[in-house]
């Protein structure tokens, strides 16, 4: 079973910023859309932003114009970039992954990704 390998969470500083990497363990492992959700305690767990192989690449409206999600085709990669983090970015950021391609409707539908990363802790705190 193919699994979502993680890395780039940590502890920042209100303002600061954070890379957080994703690539399946299996390099051989295709995929069409992978992004990110994440989960803040006492809440559930929610879209951040995901890129589809062709067609575009979405974000929730807190992260906008904040977070850049980008595709390194070399790794078989995502990589989304933080920028400006606040308190309210702190949570547990899982990488998430769909063999096919999702409809523009459901890409912030977390059931509809099959494959998922561990989880990634993003702290921001002064």
């Amino acid at each position: 079973q193919v699994q979502l390998v993680e890395s780039g969470g940590g502890l920042v500083q209100p303002g600061g910023s954070l890379t957080l990497s994703c690539s399946p363990s299996e390099r051989s492992f295709r995929y069409d859309t992978m992004g990110w959700f994440r989960q803040a305690p006492g809440k559930e767990r929610e879209f951040v932003a995901t890129t589809r192989r062709i067609g575009g690449t979405y974000y929730t409206d807190s992260v906008k114009c904040r977070f850049t999600l980008s595709r390194d085709n070399t790794k078989n990669a995502v990589n989304l970039q933080m920028n400006s983090l606040n308190h309210e970015d702190t949570a547990v950021y899982y990488c998430a992954a769909a063999v096919h391609r999702l409809v523009t409707s459901s890409v912030g539908a977390h059931p509809m990704y099959r494959y998922w990363g561990q989880g990634t802790q993003v702290t921001v705190s002064s």
